[in-house]
């Protein structure tokens, strides 16, 4: 089995969950903890290409956030808008998709994808956001104009955040797709090492 096969059909899926969870009881982060980390995985979940993950993430997003208001966390955010949060990682998810048909990590190829990475990050703002103004019940007197002015100060860390988790996954993959070239660079210095 190569490195890709590895990386998309045996394992990938778990350091995603598991990174979701250690990360969205806190959406934006503070001293103690990471930013939400879910749209980096929604993104890296389309690498996978199975549509049963895309939508067994989905559940489990409503099951950590469901958790985190029965311990504390404010339920500010859950109103009739929470259900535009399946766009809003579908957003990513293709992208994710669109991402892996890239095979080398080149940098006409890299920068291609953080285009793609930072457009389907900034819709996915728009939507969720978007959606809030208008279908949340919240901001009934509020204008586009006021609202926009509100929630502006959020896109920088709502990007920003997303954008350092993809950049580290990337960093990893290309760890990770580098592994084998590496033992086997190491292989022949030993063998060379030995016939002298």
């Amino acid at each position: 089995m190569n490195i890709k096969q590895w990386l998309q059909i045996e394992y990938l899926p778990i350091p995603l969950i598991a990174l979701m969870v250690l990360t969205r009881f806190h959406h934006f982060g503070d001293v103690l903890h990471l930013p939400d980390a879910s749209l980096a995985v929604f993104f890296f979940a389309g690498f996978y290409r199975k549509k049963a993950l895309f939508v067994f993430l989905l559940v489990m997003a409503g099951l950590i956030d469901t958790i985190a208001i029965a311990n504390g966390t404010s339920s500010w955010c859950v109103s009739p808008a929470y259900v535009f949060l399946i766009p809003t990682y579908a957003a990513m998810w293709f992208a994710g998709r669109y991402c892996s048909a890239f095979k080398s990590l080149k940098m006409t190829e890299l920068a291609m994808q953080f285009g793609v990475v930072t457009l389907a990050t900034s819709a996915a703002f728009a939507i969720s956001n978007g959606s809030f103004y208008l279908f949340s019940g919240r901001y009934p007197d509020l204008s586009w104009g006021q609202y926009i002015a509100r929630v502006a100060q959020y896109y920088p860390p709502y990007v920003s955040s997303a954008l350092l988790y993809m950049a580290l996954g990337y960093g990893i993959m290309t760890l990770v797709k580098s592994l084998p070239a590496l033992a086997r660079n190491i292989n022949k210095l030993g063998a060379r090492l030995k016939s002298m």
